[in-house]
């Protein structure tokens, strides 16, 4: 008999099986046993959305920790001085709100409680500094804020002993948006070139240029300044002038915009660069059709937020554009003001008249970068493509067009088929 013909040798009968039991019916010994008590079900764990229980825990905990403080800091302990108070008391809070939550909460629900209420205080914390600096910069330039001649004067022939119904900071209020100008015609399209070459030419200078832009985002800004003071005004002659101080905050704000596109271009979708070449469409057709117009939401807030940077620096603009207390609309010719250095100005000076007036243009200069972040959140809110309103009407109005057109074209070339079947006849 060969090895082909042999039969296959029959499986060993399981020790455990049955007198009377065929093999592939009794039991293996790798049987699971059944549990003595059953499982408990399971409950579903909420994580977000705010219970009452959460409420009295979080407001049961501030107080216990600010009168533990108040305790040590008034019977127990030689502390003084309210930061230490607000960091003890936060760190107690945080302490007795986790001992708190733990009674009646399982270990990850105490994690993610303890986790929200330290990102919510902190927050909480930001949100009061910056209240703080707004209002108490208000607050301090109201005097100045509330006379129409703060908008439309300058400065040129106040004293600081004046009353603050004569003059104002139109000069600086110009200088600013000269100067910005001036940045933004600079850095938007040179920050968007390099934002596209870093996202879509690899290589080794690609790193280097991103290395460039990654040191020039934690550069001081004073270093611009003295760049643009060592080249342009002390080896090509310019004078101090606003367009000197433009070139500056154009290179505080070229990283940031860089930094922000190419961020943005990064989020495009791969689909769609595929299908365009798919479609036969080169590489730089590509993003100039597809890639740019996806993100520009995007760029938009990115060339935004460079230009709130640029809009609040004052030592490039310090040591470039000089001060003065005219109004000046050329850039090119003599010092031109911008309004943080006007605030810087006015408030070191130490006079009463010019310290109201200094904080007055610190608020002007916070509305400004204020609305500026406004617009970028409200450009910013939009998706990838996704279109305003008026861009999707624009759109459909060009799809009707276009309709139309192709239909006019089939009517045209039916008339023309059936005249060229009537000559043939």
């Amino acid at each position: 008999m060969s090895v082909v013909d042999q039969p296959f040798p029959s499986a060993p009968q399981p020790a455990d099986a049955g007198p009377g039991l065929p093999s592939d019916q009794a039991r293996p010994r790798t049987t699971v046993p059944s549990r003595s008590t059953p499982r408990p079900p399971q409950t579903r764990r909420q994580i977000t959305g705010i219970r009452r229980e959460d409420v009295l825990a979080f407001a049961g905990a501030a107080a216990a920790a600010l009168a533990t403080s108040a305790l040590l800091w008034t019977q127990l302990a030689p502390f003084t001085g309210i930061l230490g108070y607000i960091v003890v008391s936060w760190l107690l809070f945080v302490l007795i709100y986790a001992l708190l939550v733990a009674f009646d909460n399982n270990r990850p629900t105490v994690r993610d409680r303890i986790s929200a209420a330290i990102v919510h205080s902190l927050a909480f914390v930001v949100l009061l500094a910056l209240l703080f600096i707004v209002l108490y910069t208000a607050w301090e330039g109201r005097s100045a804020l509330r006379h129409l001649n703060f908008y439309v004067h300058d400065l040129h022939t106040t004293q600081a002993k004046d009353a603050l119904t004569k003059g104002g900071v139109l000069h600086a209020m110009v200088g600013t948006l000269i100067e910005l100008g001036i940045a933004m015609a600079i850095a938007a399209p040179l920050g968007l070139l390099v934002a596209v070459f870093l996202n879509e030419v690899p290589g080794p200078l690609n790193r280097v240029v991103r290395t460039v832009i990654d040191a020039m985002t934690a550069l001081p800004d004073i270093i611009a300044g003295l760049f643009i003071f060592a080249t342009l005004i002390l080896i090509f002659h310019l004078p101090l002038s606003g367009l000197a101080a433009g070139c500056a905050l154009a290179l505080t704000a070229l990283s940031i915009i860089a930094r922000a596109s190419y961020v943005v271009l990064r989020l495009v979708p791969g689909g769609l660069t595929e299908a365009s070449y798919a479609l036969g469409s080169g590489h730089w057709r590509t993003v100039w059709h597809v890639t740019l117009p996806t993100a520009r939401s995007g760029l938009t807030t990115a060339v935004i937020l460079g230009a709130a940077r640029a809009i609040g620096e004052t030592a490039p603009v310090l040591l470039v554009a000089g001060f003065t207390e005219h109004l000046n609309f050329n850039p090119v010719n003599g010092p031109m003001s911008s309004l943080p250095l006007e605030a810087y100005e006015l408030v070191s000076s130490g006079l009463n008249g010019y310290t109201s007036r200094g904080f007055g243009a610190a608020t002007v200069l916070l509305v400004m970068v204020l609305l500026l972040f406004a617009i970028a959140r409200l450009i910013g809110g939009r998706g990838p493509g996704q279109l305003t309103n008026r861009q999707m009407r624009r759109l459909l109005a060009a799809s009707r067009h276009d309709l139309t057109r192709y239909v006019e074209r089939a009517a045209a070339g039916r008339v023309v088929a059936t005249t060229n079947t009537r000559s043939a006849e």
